[in-house]
C-alpha cells in the first residue's frame, strides 16, 4: 500500500476487541475537524469564499476530487487508497486551510458509503482525517510561503514540506486506526502501507504533491476548467497502482513457491535417505546373513558328496531350499515395504485417528474426532495425512488449545479436512505464530491434488482450518489400477 501517492481511508470492520477504544479515538478526531469547520463558518472564514466570487470554484474542486475519489485502490486488507492526492494538494496551495479541510471534507466521497458497507462514524473518521491532513498541509504552505504561488521554483521546496507533512498527519491516523481495529501494532500496519520498494514510493510521493502545485499554478494563471484535463491521466495511476500490486502479489507468490518447492524437494531426498538406510539394514542384517548361511549349506553339502554321504547332502540341500525360500520372503518384504504408505495398512482414517490418539495422551488436549472412509488413491490419501497432521502439531504448539475437532469427510470430487481449536488464534494475513512457510507448504499440498487450503481465526476467537483435497486430476484408468493392485482407501499399502 502507498499511503505516499494517496490518502488512505479504513474499511469498516467486524471482528473487534475493545470497540469502545476504536469508537473514542475516532470521536478525538472528528471532533476537533467539525469544531474547526463550524468556527471557520462562524468567523467567516467559509463565507468569505462566497462573498470573493470564487463559489463555482469550490464547487468545482468539490466535485473534480468527488468523482476521482470514487475510484480508490483496494489496498491492505481495511485500507484503500485514492488517486486524488495531487487534488488535494492543489486546494491545500490554492486555499486556506479551513477552506481547503471544508473541501475535503465534502469531497472525500468513498462508494461505501453508498452501500452503506461502513457506519456513520467511520465515514466522518476517514472524511475527517483527510481534512485534518490537507488542513495541515495547507497551513504549513501558506505560513511559510504566503497566498500567492507567483514562481513555481521559489515555492517548490515549502510545497514539498507541506506534501509530507499531509503524509504525516494521514499515516499517523490510518495506521492508529487499523491497529485498534485488527489488534496489531502500529509498525505491523505501517509496513504495508506501500506500494513498490522505499525509492519509488519517494519518487512517486513527491512527484505528485509537484502535480498538486502545477495545477494549483494553472488554475490562477489559465483557467480552473483546464485542471480538469489532467484528471485524465489520475485514472492511469490509478491502473498504474493495480499493476504494481500484481506484480507484487505474483513476486511474493512465486517467491513463496521457490521456498515451499525447495523444502518439498530436501524433504523428498531426506525420505530417499531413509529408504537406502532401510535398505542397507535389510542387506546388511538379513540378507547378507541368508546368503552367508546358503554358502555354509553349500560348502557341507560339498564335503558330505565327497566322502560320499548322500543322506546327509540331502538334509544339506534341504536346508539350502529352505534359507532360499526365507530370502526371497525377506526380499519380497522389502519391495513391499519401500511401496508401503506411511498410513499403515489401517487406511487414513485410522491413522488419523492413532495419530489424534497418542497426542491426546502426551499434550492432554481433548481430541473429537469424527472420521469417516474417503474413497482417494494413496498419494492423496498421504497428502492428507500430512496437512491434518501439520495443522494438529501447529495447535500443540503454538494454538494453547483445550480442544481440538477434525472432521474427516467425502465430497463430490474427494475429501474435505477440518480442524478446529479453541485456542489464542492468530491474524491469518499476518501469519501463523510458527511462521508463514508452515501454512504455505500445507497450502501447497492441497493444491498439489487440486484442492485447496481456507484458514479462519482471529486473535483470541481460535482457529479453523479447512482442506479440500480432489482427484480430479487423476484419471479413470490410474484410480482403476489402484483399486486393481489393492491400494483402496481402506489399504494404501
Amino acid at each position: 500500500m502507498d499511503t505516499s501517492v494517496t490518502h488512505t481511508r479504513v474499511r469498516n470492520a467486524f471482528r473487534l476487541r475493545g470497540p469502545g477504544r476504536l469508537r473514542l479515538f475516532r470521536l478525538t478526531v472528528i471532533l476537533p475537524v467539525l469544531a474547526l469547520l463550524l468556527a471557520g463558518l462562524a468567523t467567516g472564514s467559509l463565507r468569505s469564499v462566497f462573498d470573493e466570487g470564487t463559489a463555482w470554484d469550490v464547487v468545482f474542486w468539490t466535485v473534480t476530487i468527488g468523482v476521482v475519489e470514487f475510484l480508490p485502490v483496494p489496498a491492505w486488507r481495511s485500507l484503500q487508497v485514492s488517486v486524488a492526492l495531487p487534488l488535494f494538494m492543489a486546494v491545500a496551495f490554492l486555499y486556506e486551510p479551513v477552506v481547503a479541510g471544508a473541501i475535503t471534507f465534502l469531497a472525500s466521497s468513498d462508494p461505501r458509503e453508498l452501500k452503506r458497507e461502513v457506519t456513520v462514524l467511520h465515514a466522518l473518521f476517514n472524511r475527517s482525517q483527510a481534512s485534518l491532513a490537507v488542513m495541515t498541509a495547507s497551513a504549513v504552505f501558506h505560513g511559510l510561503a504566503g497566498y500567492e504561488i507567483d514562481s513555481l521554483p521559489g515555492v517548490f521546496p515549502v510545497a514539498l514540506l507541506a506534501v509530507l507533512s499531509d503524509y504525516a498527519v494521514n499515516v499517523l491516523l490510518v495506521a492508529t486506526d487499523s491497529s485498534l481495529m485488527h489488534r496489531m501494532r502500529v509498525g505491523a500496519v505501517l509496513r504495508r502501507f506501500r506500494i513498490g520498494n522505499p525509492m519509488e514510493f519517494g519518487v512517486s510521493y513527491l512527484g505528485l504533491g509537484f502535480l498538486g502545485l502545477l495545477l494549483a499554478r494553472l488554475h490562477v494563471v489559465v483557467d480552473p476548467w483546464a485542471v480538469a484535463v489532467f484528471v485524465m491521466p489520475l485514472l492511469l495511476v490509478r491502473q498504474m497502482f493495480f499493476r504494481t500490486r500484481a506484480l507484487e502479489d505474483a513476486a511474493r507468490a512465486l517467491k513463496d513457491r521457490e521456498v515451499i518447492l525447495r523444502s518439498l524437494s530436501n524433504r523428498m531426498a531426506e525420505e530417499r535417505q531413509d529408504e537406502r538406510t532401510q535398505i542397507a539394514g535389510y542387506l546388511h542384517d538379513d540378507l547378507a546373513q541368508m546368503l552367508y548361511r546358503m554358502s555354509l549349506h553349500i560348502d557341507i553339502s560339498r564335503k558330505h558328496l565327497t566322502a560320499g554321504q548322500s543322506l546327509e547332502a540331502l538334509d544339506e540341500l534341504a536346508a539350502i531350499q529352505d534359507t532360499k525360500d526365507r530370502t526371497l520372503q525377506l526380499i519380497r518384504s522389502l519391495i513391499k515395504d519401500l511401496h508401503r504408505s506411511p498410513l499403515g495398512r489401517a487406511g487414513l482414517t485410522e491413522a488419523i485417528s492413532s495419530f489424534c490418539e497418542d497426542l491426546e495422551k502426551s499434550s492432554g488436549i481433548e481430541f473429537v474426532l469424527d472420521l469417516r472412509e474417503v474413497e482417494m488413491p494413496p498419494p492423496i490419501q498421504l497428502l492428507c495425512y500430512q496437512v491434518t497432521r501439520e495443522g494438529i502439531m501447529n495447535i500443540i504448539k503454538h494454538a494453547e488449545a483445550t480442544r481440538v475437532d477434525v472432521t474427516l469427510e467425502p465430497t463430490g470430487e474427494g475429501g474435505r479436512v477440518t480442524i478446529k481449536d479453541d485456542g489464542k488464534g492468530f491474524d491469518p494475513e499476518q501469519g501463523s505464530p510458527e511462521g508463514h512457510f508452515g501454512l504455505a507448504m500445507m497450502r501447497e499440498r492441497a493444491q498439489i491434488s487440486g484442492g485447496s487450503l481456507t484458514i479462519e481465526s482471529a486473535p483470541g476467537q481460535g482457529s479453523t482450518v479447512v482442506a479440500e483435497f480432489s482427484t480430479a486430476w487423476m484419471s479413470d484408468a490410474d484410480l482403476e489400477s489402484h483399486r486393481a493392485l489393492g491400494l483402496s482407501s481402506n489399504d494404501p499399502a
